[in-house]
């Protein structure tokens, strides 16, 4: 029988099981492209990366310029636009979970002094919903709205421990995975490795795997089983001693506790 408090199903097309309406996967498809590049792109990188036929891509360009949904920078390329924005500010504010996170991250933060996050798995992936800022903000920009392969994250390991070893491989495959820095986990075998260890502790660590320079803890939100979300404190990796690192879990785990019983209160599941 399917726990009361279960995740919700997978979307239907998700595992492949539908077939997909080819424009609006190419629309889909760009948007996420200009979502994630660091600069603005040109339609003959943008054709370059998708392959789309140019014609296509050339009209798909500009319905989206039309509608706002994306817009050209002064030197021509393309970068995403206030519609997106919209859409995703959207989401937030209708989610009934991030009504309740806010005070537990400032909590958090505050007790940590570090900058403290909240993530939901999306497949193989993590996205930040909220962050609240280290006391010192010279130590990391906001992620929020932005993704991360899961396995390279404390938040996305949290997460993922939750999941059968088999449930892992299908989300992210046997590897190679990119490497975001020399230190990202390289493969299936080497993440499974270290789940097995987050399961035993409660606690997932990842130094430097993302960004060089920080280590991060995550703790997962027990309020769906398996865990959807997790929270997690980023620390300057000089100042990630054991003892701190001991404490900055203690804090979390409470705060994660606190969160799941507040959500499971509210009937959100």
């Amino acid at each position: 029988m399917k726990p009361a408090n279960a995740a919700p199903a997978m979307p239907a097309g998700a595992a492949g099981d539908v077939k997909l309406v080819k424009s609006a996967e190419r629309t889909i498809a760009i948007l996420e492209m200009l979502a994630s590049a660091p600069k603005p792109l040109t339609t003959a990188e943008i054709y370059k990366q998708t392959g789309y036929p140019r014609s296509s891509l050339h009209w798909l360009l500009l319905t989206l310029l039309e509608l706002n949904w994306i817009e050209q920078s002064p030197e021509g390329g393309y970068r995403i636009g206030t519609h997106a924005l919209l859409c995703g500010t959207a989401y937030l504010d209708r989610d009934p979970v991030m009504e309740h996170v806010s005070g537990v991250l400032e909590k958090v933060r505050n007790a940590t002094t570090f900058t403290t996050h909240y993530a939901r798995l999306d497949r193989s992936d993590v996205i930040y919903l909220a962050t609240r800022q280290a006391v010192d903000r010279r130590r990391l920009s906001s992620r929020v709205g932005r993704k991360l392969p899961a396995q390279v994250t404390a938040l996305g390991k949290a997460i993922l421990a939750e999941l059968t070893d088999a449930e892992v491989r299908d989300r992210l495959g046997e590897g190679p995975y990119p490497l975001l820095t020399p230190n990202s986990v390289p493969d299936l075998a080497a993440l499974q490795t270290e789940l097995a260890d987050f399961r035993k502790t409660g606690y997932s660590l990842e130094r430097e795997q993302n960004t060089v320079g920080l280590c991060c803890v995550g703790i997962v939100v027990p309020y769906r089983i398996p865990g959807t979300d997790a929270i997690s404190c980023s620390i300057p990796t000089e100042l990630a001693t054991e003892q701190l690192l001991s404490d900055v879990v203690d804090t979390l785990k409470d705060a994660a506790a606190e969160l799941a019983a507040t959500l499971r209160g509210a009937g959100i599941r």
